[in-house]
C-alpha cells in the first residue's frame, strides 16, 4: 500500500458504493468487514475505521430520514474530525495510516440528506470547528451499480439497514461521481467494483491491494474482469 494509506466508504461500510483509499507514502511521516480496515489490519498500518453504529441517530435516519437527518449528520461530522484528528496525533507512531473515508464526505452526505437551512447549520458549525483535514496521498474510489449496493445490503443484513430507499442510493452515487469527477487534490484511482468483492473474497482483497501499491500519479482506473481473476 505504500508508506502511509486512508481509505473512504460510505455509510453502508462493505457495499462499495463510494468508497475512497487513500494512501501517503512519506517514509519520514508517521469497521473489521471494511476494505479500509483490513487494509490497515493485513498490512500493519494504523487503521481508522468509521464506527458507523455509534451513531445513535442513524437507524432513526434510516426510518425518518427527513426527521433525523441533521442529528445524524452531525454526529458523523464530530465523529469523523475526532477520528481523523487521533490519526493526526499518532503519526509519529505509524509510517502508514489508513482510514476508510474521507472528511469530504461528510458533506457530500449532507448535501443529499439535509435541507437548506439544515445544510447552512452544519457547515456553520463545521467552520467553527477550524479542522483543516489531511490529503491524502492516494484515493481510491470504488464505484458499483445501485442494484449491486443493494444486494450488498441486503446480504450484511443489519436490519435497520433495509429501510435504505433506492433514491437515496442513487442521490449518494451521483454526489460521489461529480465530486470525484472534479477531484484534484491527490492522485485517483478510480475502480469498478461491481465484479469484485475485497470483503469476502481474499483474491479480490489483494488484487485490490496490488493495484493500489502500484498506483503513482495522475488519474488512473481499474475494471476488473472475473474472469481474468479466476
Amino acid at each position: 500500500l505504500g508508506r502511509r494509506c486512508r481509505c473512504s466508504n460510505n455509510k453502508k461500510n462493505g457495499t462499495y458504493g463510494g468508497i475512497s483509499l487513500h494512501c501517503d507514502r512519506r517514509a519520514d511521516r508517521r469497521g473489521e468487514n471494511q476494505p479500509g480496515s483490513q487494509a490497515g489490519r493485513r498490512t500493519e498500518r494504523r487503521s481508522g475505521a468509521e464506527e458507523a453504529g455509534a451513531n445513535p441517530f442513524l437507524e432513526r435516519f434510516y426510518q425518518d430520514p427527513q426527521g433525523a437527518a441533521l442529528p445524524a449528520q452531525l454526529f458523523f461530522m464530530f465523529q469523523r474530525v475526532r477520528q481523523l484528528e487521533q490519526l493526526n496525533q499518532a503519526d509519529m507512531f505509524s509510517n502508514i495510516r489508513v482510514s476508510d473515508f474521507l472528511m469530504a464526505k461528510d458533506r457530500l452526505f449532507a448535501e443529499v440528506t439535509l435541507d437548506r437551512d439544515e445544510l447552512s447549520l452544519y457547515q456553520q458549525i463545521f467552520d467553527k470547528l477550524e479542522f483543516t483535514p489531511p490529503v491524502p496521498d492516494l484515493v481510491v474510489y470504488l464505484q458499483a451499480p445501485v442494484d449491486t449496493l443493494l444486494f450488498r445490503i441486503a446480504r450484511r443484513g443489519i436490519r435497520y439497514e433495509q429501510d435504505i430507499k433506492r433514491r437515496f442510493l442513487e442521490q449518494l452515487a451521483d454526489v460521489y461521481a461529480r465530486y470525484f469527477h472534479q477531484y484534484d487534490e491527490s492522485p485517483l484511482l478510480i475502480v469498478n467494483a461491481a465484479m469484485i468483492d475485497p470483503v469476502n473474497n481474499e483474491d479480490h482483497f489483494q488484487l485490490l491491494l496490488e493495484e493500489i501499491d502500484s498506483a503513482r500519479s495522475g488519474r488512473q482506473f481499474f475494471n476488473p474482469l472475473v474472469s481474468a481473476m479466476a
